[in-house]
């Protein structure tokens, strides 16, 4: 039975790796048959290697069990990239069935990569001495990040209420740098003495197979029951799927319309993807889009000043001088600066406002934040990728997203769901 189904996985990954791109083409064109080739080139090499040589070491009938699993996953892929060539929102039981195998298994597959690279020394050394014990052992070795990709579903789904407290600076240091904040999660911390300013941000929602509109709906729900001040909502607000699914973001912004009156919102990246589907959602509900604009609202902490700067990828140190510069700062204001991407806080000139709110990177999406350690892939980057950073008297907070988009996994790094309490000077 074992050579009987070994060979399901390899065709099918072999048809999928060509046919799926050919079919976009077709279907949708150049971009995305680019993109669908280049995400089952970076994940599909690995997955063949990690299914031969684990199927080598099981009795006949694990391995055909492990076969018929890698060809299930292979197959949900197939299916979770054919059905993104005409994208649209899907059902619990699409997302549970077909796009969350699928993508655990791509990004199994993109982990894998560079790990079997980095064992491979170990591997042709443990081959040239011939150590048969550790050559048994190693295809366990190897195929660790298959297991880490399916422990981070849970990462990718959950996310845990918290409190978010830090204060505004007078001074801080020259050169960018990680500030601590208290983070309390679970249970609501005991009331500060002075009031501060409370604040709830949405970024990344990124509506689609790891996000539904129900979820969303619940989430933000939860967060208007808080009684925020202020809700700031700092773009990447879809996915293809969302893009292609008319009145989706509405719905699940639907629990801020009874505050709307607070609710300041930018674009991201994504959003100029689909701007007047973003434009129409935050209308219905009366959200204030700032498109490179300014915003003033009077909090229990007294009169904000809120500037919104769109989404720019070049020439952003002029960009932002010249919007701040044309919205100066107001006498008596808290000077807020909603800039989606945080590595364009390097841009700023210094000291011209007092928070800057981001968000962009999923936390850096990548990293050990799970385990209580702020370090991701991103932390040696020019990205700042999240919590709280000060560069003199400014500070930037990095909010590690409500969902994500791009790698199909968050792994090790949760989502956010928070109310900031902000201590003012």
């Amino acid at each position: 039975m074992t050579n009987e189904l070994g060979w399901i996985f390899p065709t099918l990954a072999i048809a999928t790796w060509v046919g799926v791109p050919c079919y976009a083409a077709i279907a949708r064109g150049r971009v995305y048959a680019i993109f669908a080739a280049v995400l089952l080139t970076l994940s599909l090499p690995a997955a063949l290697v990690l299914h031969g040589r684990l199927r080598m070491l099981f009795p006949p009938g694990v391995a055909a069990g492990l076969d018929l699993l890698f060809a299930y996953s292979m197959a949900a892929a197939a299916v979770q990239l054919a059905h993104l060539v005409r994208a649209r929102m899907r059902s619990s039981l699409f997302r549970w069935a077909v796009s969350v195998p699928a993508q655990t298994f791509i990004a199994g597959g993109m982990l894998a990569g560079p790990w079997l690279l980095v064992l491979l020394p170990l591997r042709l050394l443990c081959q040239a001495l011939d150590w048969t014990g550790a050559l048994t052992v190693l295809p366990f070795v190897e195929a660790l990040p298959l297991a880490v990709a399916v422990a981070s579903i849970a990462t990718s789904i959950a996310v845990r209420p918290e409190t978010v407290r830090f204060r505004l600076g007078d001074v801080g240091p020259r050169e960018l740098s990680r500030v601590p904040v208290e983070r309390f999660r679970g249970s609501e911390p005991t009331p500060l003495r002075d009031r501060p300013l409370r604040l709830v941000q949405l970024t990344d929602t990124h509506l689609g197979p790891w996000q539904s509109v129900r979820r969303l709906r619940e989430r933000i729900a939860s967060l208007v029951a808080r009684e925020p001040d202020l809700v700031v909502l700092t773009g990447d607000f879809l996915t293809m799927e969302s893009m292609g699914t008319p009145g989706c973001l509405e719905a699940a912004l639907e629990p801020l319309a009874a505050m709307a009156d607070r609710c300041i919102a930018i674009f991201g990246n994504h959003d100029h993807e689909a701007p007047e589907t973003v434009r129409r959602a935050m209308a219905v509900h009366g959200i204030r889009l700032l498109v490179d604009d300014e915003a003033c609202l009077e909090t229990p902490v007294g009169p904000v000043q809120i500037v919104g700067a769109d989404y720019r990828s070049s020439e952003r140190r002029e960009h932002l001088a010249g919007l701040l510069d044309r919205f100066p700062r107001r006498a008596g204001h808290l000077r807020l600066l909603l800039l989606h991407d945080p590595s364009g806080f390097h841009a700023l000139p210094e000291d011209e406002v007092d928070l800057v709110l981001s968000g962009h990177t999923h936390g850096g999406h990548l990293g050990l934040v799970s385990l209580g350690l702020d370090w991701t892939v991103l932390s040696r980057t020019r990205w700042p990728d999240q919590g709280l950073f000060a560069r003199g008297t400014s500070r930037l907070y990095v909010h590690r997203g409500t969902g994500f988009y791009g790698f199909p996994l968050r792994v090790g790094v949760p989502a956010e769901l928070s109310l900031l309490e902000i201590g003012l000077r």
